[in-house]
């Protein structure tokens, strides 16, 4: 299939073509001039269609099992007549600049379901734990209809807070008696969190996810209240014996209605599109200042100064920049 104009794209999206919309995600990930070029002025169309969904940012801590919680809690969300995007993050290499991209066979059951639309993505070495075009392809999915949108991110620490910025909802998964379980995470993530589950409570487990479950429950009490006037819950699952879906969901709904009718939903997310304008704009703007021949080459000899000891790093910027 060859798409050749907006309009065409623009039907096929319309009309939750799963085809046309991988295409569409693959022309605003391009990094080719004509690419980008078209990708803007598809989203500049798409705009009116979006925002519809709930997008929830999903993290944990590695080994918490996220694709597998999001191939049930998704399951439990198709089964109820919505329709499911997950846009899954994996890590690139330092060294290949490569990817596994091997989601869709961690969400093996949700893949194949007629209401279900999973897009690996690599990171492409960017922070926060999310692409560059993450929130561009959140555009494109709710364009299509699609009621949930969940940014599943590389993994956790410091940085992953970034998906707080283009998602309504953050979920923090973790995990019971893997040790220092309130001081094997950043406060900041927590903080930030809108809810957080304790995974794999089943079996002999399930008294240690209680025990969490109290732990980090009595450890939000200490935080300061949230802007959202929500108060973060904590809930154990089990995607094993498949429990506790209902009430995560549950949850989640009510953060949804408590903070709609409160404004600050809307609010949220036109704070969001500022965030993504001033982002956009940085890299714009970092993209046309190296553009310059004249710039790499003097950037290329102040690094070999650098390698040789010629000059400190610190004084080689302030070179460049006098």
């Amino acid at each position: 299939m060859k798409l050749n104009s907006i309009s065409e794209y623009l039907e096929g999206i319309k009309s939750g073509n799963i085809a046309v919309l991988s295409k569409a995600i693959t022309l605003i990930e391009s990094k080719k001039k004509e690419h980008q070029e078209l990708a803007a002025m598809l989203i500049e169309q798409v705009l009116p269609l979006s925002g519809n969904s709930i997008r929830i940012g999903i993290t944990g801590v590695p080994g918490v099992g996220k694709s597998t919680f999001i191939d049930e809690f998704g399951l439990n969300l198709v089964s109820e007549g919505k329709k499911v995007a997950v846009l899954a993050i994996d890590p690139s290499s330092s060294l290949s600049k490569g990817s596994i991209l091997g989601d869709k066979t961690r969400m093996e059951r949700l893949s194949m379901h007629k209401n279900a639309f999973i897009r690996p993505t690599a990171s492409g070495g960017s922070l926060g734990g999310i692409t560059y075009k993450t929130k561009e392809t959140i555009l494109l999915c709710e364009a299509a209809g699609f009621d949930y949108i969940i940014v599943e991110t590389v993994g956790v620490g410091q940085s992953e807070t970034e998906v707080s910025s283009i998602t309504d909802f953050f979920l923090l998964l973790m995990l019971a008696g893997a040790g220092d379980e309130l001081q094997g995470i950043k406060r900041g993530i927590m903080e930030m969190a809108d809810g957080i589950v304790i995974t794999k409570a089943d079996g002999n487990n399930l008294s240690k996810a209680n025990i969490a479950k109290a732990e980090f429950a009595n450890a939000l009490h200490f935080f300061p209240p949230t802007t959202s006037g929500w108060t973060p819950l904590v809930k154990t699952c089990s995607s094993y014996e498949k429990k506790g879906f209902e009430e995560i969901l549950k949850m989640i709904e009510s953060y949804r209605l408590q903070t709609f009718n409160s404004g600050f939903f809307a609010a949220k997310r036109k704070e969001q599109d500022l965030i993504s304008f001033q982002k956009l704009l940085d890299e714009q703007i970092r993209h046309l200042f190296f553009s310059s021949e004249n710039k790499l080459d003097q950037i290329n000899q102040l690094k070999i100064k650098v390698q040789q000891g010629l000059i400190s790093p610190y004084g080689a910027v302030r070179s460049f920049f006098n």
